[in-house]
């Protein structure tokens, strides 16, 4: 099994970022930006520019037809996963590797509704400090992939052949043969970092240095930590400082994307974060009041705009 074409739906921060790298390494035709005609013509007549540097996408719309893609990833947000799943299915064979860079725990079973969960591995987009302006993107520091096999303690084909494929284009990656604890450690952190910079309207210093902020954002991780048990998922106290030390490596001035929401006025991804962590709260009896406090200061900032 060998990787040769790549497809992308979400020209987001996660979309610009690796679909440019790949641009620069592969054959134009083999990475396919997917969009609507309307959107393909905007970003054609006004550009879209990855550090500086105008990106060279070979755009396709969702009617045309074509060759299956040997790998589909999905870089949408939550609100936008059920349109792109209709969009791409010119893009998926019964070969098609799917990864989704989607944060929070349900976008893999939502794709898997349509797709199948058969070529389905899980995957968390980490580490990157991206911010999107328009259609600008700057990055100090590109993050990576990981992904594997949704059964844990194995590494499929499919893995290898995705591991391969990175290896050979430079993409950062790394392979996890527990995605189901990654998931968690990423929503975790998304729950903590995300939420707490949006109400601060600040950036990744703001919670990067002792203060009421990084207390908020810890405290809203811990309430995660305490639900996952009950999930059978198990994060820990090492989870949470492995997370924190991840957030370390970023640059201080760079911004979450319900961050960058919030200072465009656009509706975050509160839901998939509070929200999701509030149901669970109420399902296994667990206190959320920090998420619960999150959730209304995000909610009152969007009632205002």
């Amino acid at each position: 099994m060998e990787i040769k074409t790549v497809s992308f739906i979400g020209l987001g921060a996660l979309g610009i970022l690796f679909g440019h790298h790949l641009s620069k390494i592969l054959p134009k035709e083999n990475v396919r930006i997917i969009a609507d005609e309307n959107r393909i013509q905007k970003y054609k007549s006004e550009g879209v520019y990855c550090n500086g540097e105008r990106c060279n996408f070979n755009y396709m719309s969702p009617e045309e037809e074509c060759e299956p893609a040997d790998l589909l990833i999905f870089c949408v947000k939550i609100n936008g996963l059920r349109k792109a799943i209709e969009a791409v299915k010119n893009q998926v064979g019964e070969n098609t590797i799917i990864l989704s860079a989607l944060n929070g725990i349900t976008s893999e079973a939502i794709i898997g509704e349509t797709y199948g969960m058969n070529n389905i591995l899980y995957c968390v987009a980490q580490g990157m400090d991206a911010v999107k302006v328009d259609n600008k993107l700057a990055y100090d520091n590109m993050g990576m992939l990981v992904f594997g096999d949704k059964e844990p303690d194995i590494i499929s084909e499919k893995t290898k052949a995705v591991a391969d494929f990175f290896e050979i284009t430079g993409v950062p990656y790394q392979v996890d043969t527990n995605m189901s604890k990654r998931l968690w450690g990423k929503f975790m952190l998304n729950v903590g970092v995300n939420q707490t910079v949006a109400v601060y309207q600040s950036n990744y210093g703001e919670i990067q240095k002792e203060g009421l902020a990084r207390d908020m954002m810890i405290a809203a991780m811990k309430e995660v930590i305490a639900i996952s048990e009950k999930e059978g998922v198990y994060l820990s106290e090492e989870d949470l400082h492995y997370w924190l030390d991840v957030l370390s490596t970023l640059s201080p001035n760079g911004k979450p994307s319900m961050a960058q929401d919030v200072d465009a006025k656009r509706y975050s991804e509160v839901e998939l974060f509070a929200g999701t962590v509030l149901e669970y709260g109420k399902k296994h009896g667990i206190a959320t009041p920090v998420n619960q406090e999150l959730y209304d200061r995000i909610k009152k900032i969007e009632s205002e705009y």
